[in-house]
């Protein structure tokens, strides 16, 4: 049977180890208010937006969302498990680990991903062996011409997977394994019976294919790219997505980059080869996207390693324009990015076996603005003077968010490049900064609440309503409200209803970011869970009051909304309509009531 710690004995942990001492240890801290502001460590900034919460016992960053309790911050800081953290807090705050209890709930959610990483293990062992053995040859001869040496073979877990139907599957299904669970991993393609029989077909996923594992930053075995040896398409042939696997949320060779600890800078390349060859070469820091373009999830995964991203496409048309698009990307999560250039058209794998090591580290690294700039100008005639214009006022879409230094280094180049004055491109760039002013800006739950009814943007559309459910929800954790003027059905979303449910019943605020199932919703949870900003426990109540007022006000609407559909819709003559036409009457007067 499974086990886990006691969650008394977590609450303890996190409240032994408190949080603001924990992470002045690792950025320089400065209270302001309720809260303590600092640089954030998980990307780079020059202004606080990091903030820690010491009587929730949280931290948030306002600028790349990540958040949660003191034992998150231990994860995110020194890139390890829950269980390496927790360790690691109680060797800290002098306390003995806790017999572990058993939790039947908790076991039967686990055993399923345990049982499908464990398959995902055994297919990545009998892949490498499968390598060096006479069904491997072909995949051994391709990675072998491609320059690969046996060590860094082995450094990669690199595999083959035989031309034949159904080697892996008989030898997983051998060792206790299911079809189902096979299914579910990817490893094995499950059909019906044919007509008459009683057994459903199966064939290996993956056959003669060279195999390259998808590990994780915990060195779990997630899933597999591989590549054909014959004319099989697709030429890359990668996991779909699995209970343990999402092609989004991870880079290939995230579990190398955690071994790799101060770099200050992660380069992100498109495909395997070009990861293992760098590394070959000694380029450390190199990851890849797994058969995607970049996502913001992967996005916020690099900034965990290092505070800048070189992206490392490929030199032909595709590449550029994937470069264009992860530059959007990072610059969203607030990642520092700079663009690595290749000459003639080479992807990384191979240019730097065409000019080794030292060529690559000669390699012009291009800030995102030149980089952009570059592109753009492709795109213009700048022997016309129409050409020109147009590639001014574009230009200086890119130059407005930059500092003076960085923007009259690019209005020189411009001004050669187009022969413009210095004043006319200053004005057209200073124009553009303002239109960019005057667009909407993401706003917080708390300016939303004191907006009226129009939506507001954060991350995601919120409403005002869901806005005010939120502030609520955040005033309450703070203990300074009485809780019974707050019921649940104030709180219509799932999550927050959830989290209400766990606050009532005495649960911390620190507490519930462990019941989170992903980064996103731990972000959504201690942004939420953070102590509202209030000086004192009557603006707090005051608060409270104008957000039930809306929240109620809302529903009452809806319902009112409602009953006028359902009237319209109905017989004239139904019974019913007399009571209707009653309750919507109510309604109606509390709304009144309420302007």
């Amino acid at each position: 049977m499974a086990s886990r710690y006691p969650a008394s004995w977590l609450d303890e942990l996190r409240s032994r180890s408190e949080i603001v001492q924990i992470i002045s240890g690792y950025v320089g801290l400065k209270k302001s208010g309720r809260k303590y502001w600092g640089l954030c460590p998980f990307h780079g900034e020059k202004t606080a937006s990091f903030s820690v919460d010491a009587e929730q016992q949280l931290f948030y960053c306002f600028g790349c969302k990540a958040g949660g309790n003191v034992i998150n911050f231990i994860m995110e800081i020194e890139r390890c498990s829950f269980h390496e953290a927790v360790e690691l807090l109680a060797e800290r705050a002098h306390m003995p680990m806790p017999e572990m209890i058993n939790d039947a709930d908790w076991e039967q959610r686990r055993t399923r991903r345990e049982r499908l990483l464990q398959a995902n293990r055994e297919a990545a062992r009998f892949y490498h062996e499968t390598l060096f053995e006479p069904a491997g040859a072909a995949s051994l001869a391709y990675l072998r011409k491609r320059g690969l040496s046996d060590s860094v073979i082995r450094k990669f877990g690199l595999g083959a997977a035989p031309d034949q139907w159904s080697s892996l599957t008989d030898r997983l299904l051998a060792a206790g394994f299911t079809l189902d669970e096979l299914s579910a991993v990817g490893l094995t393609v499950v059909k019906p019976p044919k007509e008459g029989g009683d057994k459903p077909r199966y064939f290996d996923m993956f056959r003669n294919r060279a195999i390259f594992p998808i590990i994780d930053m915990y060195k779990n075995v997630i899933a597999f790219g591989g590549r054909s040896l014959g004319k099989d398409q697709p030429k890359y042939l990668n996991t779909s997505d699995t209970p343990v696997f999402n092609k989004r949320k991870g880079v290939y060779a995230a579990n190398l980059l955690r071994q790799q600890r101060h770099l200050d800078r992660v380069i992100l390349v498109e495909g395997y080869m070009d990861v293992v060859s760098l590394t070959q070469f000694g380029i450390n820091g190199v990851c890849a996207t797994l058969g995607t373009a970049l996502t913001n999830e992967q996005a916020r995964l690099l900034r965990r390693f290092a505070p800048e991203v070189w992206l490392s496409y490929d030199g032909d048309a595709a590449g550029q324009h994937a470069i264009l698009r992860g530059l959007d990307i990072l610059e969203e999560e607030g990642v520092p990015a700079r663009v690595l250039d290749f000459p003639d058209g080479l992807d990384p794998d191979e240019f730097i076996r065409r000019d080794g090591a030292a060529g690559f580290s000669a390699l012009p690294v291009l800030p995102a603005a030149e980089y952009r700039l570059r592109r753009l100008k492709e795109s213009f005639d700048l022997s016309q003077d129409e050409g020109k214009m147009n590639y001014i006022r574009k230009a200086s879409l890119i130059l407005a968010p930059l500092d003076p230094v960085g923007e009259e280094t690019y209005l020189k180049m411009l001004m050669l490049e187009t022969g413009f004055s210095h004043d006319v491109l200053k004005q057209q760039v200073d124009t553009a900064r303002g239109e960019k002013r005057k667009a909407p800006e993401n706003i917080s739950p708390q300016a939303a609440v004191r907006k009226s009814g129009s939506v507001q943007k954060r991350i995601t559309a919120v409403s005002p309503e869901l806005a005010a459910q939120e502030i609520l929800l955040g005033l309450l954790a703070t203990g300074q409200i009485p809780k019974d003027m707050v019921e649940e059905k104030d709180f219509e979303d799932e999550e927050l209803n959830s989290l209400y449910t766990a606050l009532i019943s005495g649960a911390s605020p620190a507490s519930l970011l462990d019941s989170a199932p992903d980064e996103e919703t731990r972000s959504r949870y201690t942004r939420i869970l953070m102590t509202p900003a209030a000086d004192n426990t009557d603006q707090m109540i005051s608060m409270a009051t104008e957000c039930l007022e809306r929240i109620r006000k809302s529903s009452c609407q809806r319902q009112f909304d409602a009953l006028q559909q359902q009237l319209k819709s109905m017989d004239p003559k139904d019974p019913s309509i007399p009571s209707l036409l009653r309750e919507a009457q109510e309604i109606q007067k509390k709304l009144d009531k309420m302007k």
